[in-house]
């Protein structure tokens, strides 16, 4: 059930909704889009069910052309976030259609209805119509059609987003084995760094219409193949500084420079932009950390952490740290850095070097 995309894309007008993109998605594989709204996920996935057709390229489906074929003549099964049930119909009847168009016994339906619902957290309301319920579980019976109906590719667009946190959690952890246990391929899209990396599989990283990288997930987000995937594979997006190599030093900013040790071995003199994830700055002092001057500019604390916005030289810079900090905006901040920690791409984007700890990761 491999589904292939050569060459595919989509332009409406003088819109291009999707770049040419090739793309091969393996059975029982979770492989999740991410990017941020407007980036092209849900357009990349209307294109892999045949809600719209391709600008160019084709789309095979276990080697086979399915590009004119309609949604209808093939094995999907989508859910949005937007919930979409038979309002009509009760709760066990929404999640019991699929199988009955299929044609499968009574006592087959009824155990993967029950098996599913429990799992969803929806026995107690099967009796219920979709008005009768709250939104999360309006949407946890969309889910849960979906996962009944033994479909080959699977597209969910932003499903977790209207369930509360520790439902999200589960179902994080249940779907990919549920999927991988059906063969199927999964398809889910994000806009939030830390739920792919909490869903795993591989990954497809996308910035206006174009699909940056694509592999496994741990190794998309430690080995970014250039500064935008970097800023897409991290949430607040990567700082940046550029930086110039000379000798084994590197030279920032006002006049400052520091050695860079391991960082800087091999490289050739010149211009580089180093990239450094926010919860990677640090506040408190640090051994052998690189140093740098800001202005304190805002501060967000979200309850154990805060989030500090920063003014370098003109370059705006966020910094995770822990704990609730009591900082005044205005106020001159020394933040730390370790070069360990440290991402060095060429002036075009490309990466250079990636930070040697996700190298050791």
């Amino acid at each position: 059930m491999t589904l292939t995309l050569e060459n595919v894309s989509k332009v409406v007008g003088s819109d291009t909704h999707i770049h040419p993109t090739d793309l091969r998605l393996e059975p029982g594989t979770m492989n999740v889009l991410l990017g941020p709204t407007l980036s092209g996920k849900t357009s990349l996935m209307r294109l892999m069910a045949g809600l719209d057709q391709p600008s160019t390229g084709r789309i095979l489906w276990q080697g086979d052309d399915v590009t004119g074929m309609r949604v209808q003549d093939r094995k999907v099964a989508m859910v949005y976030q937007q919930f979409i049930n038979y309002p009509s119909m009760t709760v066990y009847d929404n999640i019991a259609s699929p199988m009955r168009l299929l044609g499968l016994d009574r006592a087959e339906i009824d155990r993967k209805v029950r098996e599913t619902a429990d799992l969803m957290k929806l026995s107690p309301l099967l009796d219920r119509k979709p008005l009768e319920l709250s939104g999360g579980q309006q949407q946890r019976c969309a889910l849960a059609r979906a996962l009944v109906k033994n479909a080959g590719l699977v597209l969910l667009d932003e499903p977790l987003a209207n369930l509360d946190y520790k439902l999200r959690e589960e179902l994080r952890a249940e779907i990919p084995r549920i999927f991988e246990d059906s063969g199927a391929i999964f398809v889910y899209a994000t806009t939030e760094p830390e739920e792919a990396l909490l869903l795993g599989g591989h990954c497809a990283t996308l910035w206006e219409g174009r699909v940056t990288q694509f592999g496994p997930t741990p190794v998309v987000y430690r080995q970014p193949a250039d500064m935008t995937t970097a800023r897409v594979f991290s949430d607040p997006p990567m700082n940046f500084l550029s930086v110039e190599k000379r000798g084994e030093r590197l030279h920032f900013g006002d006049g400052q420079s520091v050695p860079a040790g391991s960082l800087v071995a091999g490289l050739n003199d010149g211009g580089y932009i180093a990239g450094f994830r926010p919860n990677h700055l640090e506040i408190d002092a640090q051994d052998g950390a690189m140093t740098f001057e800001t202005t304190l500019t805002v501060t967000e604390i979200t309850g154990s952490e805060t989030f500090v916005h920063l003014d370098h030289h003109g370059e705006r810079w966020v910094g995770l740290v822990h704990g609730v900090r009591s900082l005044t905006p205005g106020q001159t901040l020394t933040v730390h850095l370790d070069p360990s920690h440290v991402y060095l791409f060429e002036t075009s984007g490309a990466l250079k070097q990636p930070a040697p700890y996700s190298e050791a990761a």
